[in-house]
């Protein structure tokens, strides 16, 4: 008896699923705006897989929200008093958590294999602030990520993020999932998701997921 390997297994299920997987796709999650409306400054920035170690990349995911921070800062007015300076040290405070949080995420479970960037736009209309992060996580990974996803829209955020806390002292992780909720939370953050095909070739291993988070300020 022919014995598979685990890869060829995987491929195997990936050719029962695919007929499935692309019919049902694009699916969005949230309230997730497929057209944007027109926004005055714009920044995005692109993260090659092979353009640095693991732990490198992690380290700079740090430098580039703090970028994307400073560079939201300068299209705001300017300040005129203590007032004014506080709320933009509040809003750059929070574009530079968010942004670190949807960068460590969408490198943290990009597929890699394939080679494919990993982007961030920032968007801002001079009061809605607009994130985009694109990558591309395998198949296998796609119903879990989901289920994640509906569980973060449909449950209390603040009764979910003492659970997630309390199970990431328990088992000594990060706890997964406090970056996200903390945004819905402290920031009163909008979340949602979209799900496609990634790229023309249908025998790919790779679905393209989009984050957006849109931030009210």
């Amino acid at each position: 008896m022919a014995i598979l390997s685990s890869a060829q297994q995987r491929n195997t299920t990936l050719t029962t699923l695919k007929p499935e997987l692309v019919a049902s796709l694009p699916q969005t999650f949230g309230d997730y705006l497929e057209e944007l409306p027109p926004y005055h400054e714009q920044l995005t920035l692109d993260f090659s897989p092979s353009s640095a170690p693991p732990r490198k990349r992690w380290r700079n995911n740090g430098r580039s929200a703090d970028f994307l921070a400073d560079f939201l800062v300068t299209c705001l007015p300017e300040i005129e008093t203590e007032k004014d300076r506080r709320w933009q040290a509040e809003i750059k405070d929070a574009v530079s958590y968010i942004a670190n949080e949807l960068l460590e995420n969408a490198m943290k479970y990009s597929d890699q294999s394939q080679g494919t960037c990993t982007r961030i736009h920032l968007y801002f209309d001079g009061s809605c602030i607009l994130f985009l992060t694109q990558n591309n996580v395998h198949l296998e990974e796609v119903e879990t990520f989901q289920s994640h996803i509906h569980e973060l829209l449909t449950a209390d955020p603040q009764e979910l993020y003492i659970t997630r806390l309390e199970e990431s002292v328990e088992s000594e992780n990060n706890g997964s999932g406090l970056g996200l909720l903390t945004m819905i939370n402290d920031y009163e953050a909008k979340l949602s998701w979209k799900f496609e095909q990634a790229g023309e070739n249908l025998s790919s291993t790779e679905i393209a997921v989009t984050t957006m988070v849109q931030l009210e300020i």
